[in-house]
């Protein structure tokens, strides 16, 4: 599934914008508070869950969909309610969110008004259909969260949003054996390359390590920019990340010195040019 253009009226602190998306790189670029996150979010809540009903194997009725896509958003975004994203102005407010997929028949319309707890879907998707999930990429690693976060999560209130979770669980996913072909062994051979080594997950403690020319080490001593490429490493074993993928990225530079930057930069280019649409938020040019 790809993202083709957004429009939005009232959501957050936007009044009104449509941006038009590159299949390949695209960068969301602007200070603390201007939003480049939410508009990440929000694309990336509606399509995750329509490729998870899709997987479902079976149609959702309107209202099914429009409940469920409310939900998605508050948990992706962590507002207290649904209507809490809408724009704030004096008296109530209608936020309209229109988004434009690959394949089109999976595009969809929906608004919904402050005191909303579900979305009034205006257009209407195909059936959803199975396929690659998008990722989300928080300004965190999530290598050293993982061990004993999903069972956390399912089980306790927390305040971390879905996006932990949904990427946490696509990093449990099995690796697929056999050799390594095509855009898989590419893709890894480069990773692996700016690591200095390939990533191991010790089933038993669920733990992380890099198994490089000088030995074995574990996830929390590795650099913070190693893990990063960590991440992208282990969705491409397990087959998470491959072409044909959405992934939103927010500030992949967090905690990164200038040359690991240029690593990861030029990671996401060969990424961009294997197929993969990405959206970054940045603050560095």
């Amino acid at each position: 599934m790809r993202l083709d253009r957004m429009a939005i009226k009232n959501f957050t602190a936007f009044s009104h914008a449509e941006l038009v998306f590159s299949r390949g790189l695209n960068v969301l670029v602007g200070e603390n508070g201007t939003g480049k996150t939410l508009l990440m979010r929000l694309p990336y809540a509606v399509m995750r869950l329509l490729v998870d009903m899709g997987r479902e194997q079976k149609a959702p009725a309107r209202a099914e969909l429009q409940r469920r896509i409310a939900e998605k958003l508050v948990a992706v975004v962590r507002s207290e309610s649904l209507g809490r994203l809408a724009r704030r102005v004096q008296g109530r407010q209608r936020c309209e969110v229109s988004l434009s997929l690959r394949p089109k028949m999976q595009s969809i319309d929906f608004s919904f008004a402050t005191q909303s707890k579900s979305v009034k879907i205006e257009k209407m998707p195909a059936a959803p259909r199975a396929g690659p999930r998008p990722i989300y990429l928080p300004p965190r690693e999530l290598l050293t969260t993982y061990p004993g976060f999903l069972a956390l999560y399912d089980a306790y209130y927390t305040e971390f949003d879905e996006t932990w979770r949904d990427t946490c669980q696509l990093l449990g996913e099995p690796v697929k054996r056999g050799p390594r072909v095509g855009e898989v062994a590419g893709l890894l051979d480069l990773l692996e390359r700016a690591m200095g080594g390939h990533l191991e997950r010790e089933r038993k403690s669920d733990r992380f390590y890099l198994q490089g020319s000088t030995g074995r080490m574990e996830a929390p001593l590795m650099a913070e920019g190693t893990r990063k490429l960590g991440m992208l490493a282990q969705l491409v074993a397990t087959g998470a990340l491959a072409s044909r993928v959405c992934v939103f990225w927010d500030e992949p530079e967090v905690n990164l010195n200038p040359a690991l930057i240029r690593r990861v930069a030029r990671v996401i280019l060969d990424l961009c040019s294997r197929g993969v649409q990405m959206f970054l938020a940045t603050h560095s040019l």
